[in-house]
């Protein structure tokens, strides 16, 4: 584990830039907002808030298998592209593009609401990303190590089989895949109690 971590140490520092990257990107993209756009997210906030506090949106089944679903084709594309090099780039940008959605979202809450903001983010956002950011790190790094041992099996040592790595790389990948169940249940069903009682402060502020 040690010698893994040492070899792959600079992988996970540079995906975590990438992230880190696209947050920042996305919460700076809050900012050239126009005003139309702006109201235009105010008015499906609006909507989502009235639907937490009639309690339309509470825990249930299918939102729980389209979230999964969600992260899941997420994972998918990450596998799918860690076995060609042409599809390493790609990866990056899904990364960057994770990274925006999240910053952008939690930007805009704060930029509107100032810390009411932040608490819808925290309980809202943040707590499932906890899961799904290291799930996405791992799976990026595992794919991009796929890829360039590939390369390298190839064209430099010409020997062995691609059977044993490529199992490896899809049981990590799998085992990432299971860890967001836990991030949809959350969504699905801890999210939207939490909400409920955060949503009447943004509802106040949305309408002052």
């Amino acid at each position: 584990m040690q010698n893994y971590t040492k070899e792959h140490l600079s992988l996970y520092v540079f995906i975590a830039v990438i992230l880190i990257t696209g947050v920042v990107f996305g919460a700076v993209m809050v900012n050239a907002l126009t005003l139309e756009q702006k109201q235009e997210i105010g008015r499906h906030l609006g909507s989502f808030l009235q639907s937490v506090d009639q309690g339309l949106s509470e825990g249930n089944r299918d939102t729980f298998f389209a979230g999964l679903l969600m992260h899941w084709k997420w994972v998918l594309l990450i596998w799918i592209f860690g076995l060609s090099v042409i599809g390493l780039p790609l990866i990056l940008v899904l990364d960057f593009l994770k990274g925006v959605l999240i910053g952008f979202t939690v930007g805009y809450m704060i930029g509107q609401y100032s810390w009411k903001g932040m608490l819808f983010a925290l309980a809202g956002v943040v707590p499932q990303n906890m899961i799904v950011l290291p799930v996405i790190v791992v799976c990026s790094v595992t794919a991009m190590s796929f890829s360039l041992d590939m390369i390298k099996q190839r064209f430099w040592q010409r020997s062995g089989t691609v059977v044993p790595p490529f199992m490896r790389y899809s049981l990590t990948t799998a085992v990432m895949a299971m860890l967001l169940i836990a991030a949809s249940i959350y969504e699905a069903f801890l999210s939207p109690a939490v909400l409920k009682w955060v949503s009447p402060m943004l509802t106040v502020a949305q309408a002052g």
